[in-house]
């Protein structure tokens, strides 16, 4: 069984390094996605294919609040929309109700939107998969390795096997 959900928060290469690391995860597509009403520009995402009997939207949720800078109104927003996109009514209510309950594990207000999924358009060939095609780059050290410490800190049980025998330095 698979459902999908999408993400938005920093670079799409971060966020699809840290949702290709959890077990249940099936498939990360990176690109960018496009919402409803204020929200029509497109902005970096990615949408993450998933198998709920072995992770659930509740845990991707959590996951994606602290891997990104969720309670932060940065300028570059409209680039690095801070949401979750769904793809159903359940969703928006699970996605909802779980910002609500997990505001008090955070000194500052979450920012995270939950949006309407509305359309996407996929990264180019070339900046798929960045960060398994490129982990020694300095990008990859300097951004994408504390969001998978974190993971391997708070979340390792639910790593895939190569994740959590890793050393990311």
């Amino acid at each position: 069984m698979s459902n999908k959900i999408a993400f938005g928060g920093g670079c799409h290469w971060c966020t699809e390094a840290v949702f290709q690391a959890l077990k249940g995860v099936q498939k990360v597509e990176q690109g960018f996605i496009a919402s409803t009403k204020d929200n029509t520009s497109f902005s970096e995402a990615v949408i993450v294919h998933f198998d709920p009997e072995i992770i659930t939207l509740d845990l991707l949720i959590q996951i994606h609040l602290y891997t990104h800078k969720s309670t932060s109104n940065h300028s570059m927003r409209t680039k690095y929309r801070s949401a979750i996109y769904y793809f159903s009514e359940a969703q928006k209510e699970d996605a909802t109700l779980l910002l609500a309950n997990l505001q008090s594990e955070f000194e500052a207000t979450i920012i995270t939107k939950t949006l309407p999924f509305k359309d996407f358009k996929p990264s180019e060939a070339q900046f798929k998969n960045y960060y398994k095609n490129n982990p020694n780059k300095p990008f990859c050290q300097t951004y994408i390795n504390p969001k998978l410490k974190l993971l391997q800190a708070k979340f390792s049980k639910h790593l895939t096997d190569n994740l959590q025998r890793k050393s990311i330095s």
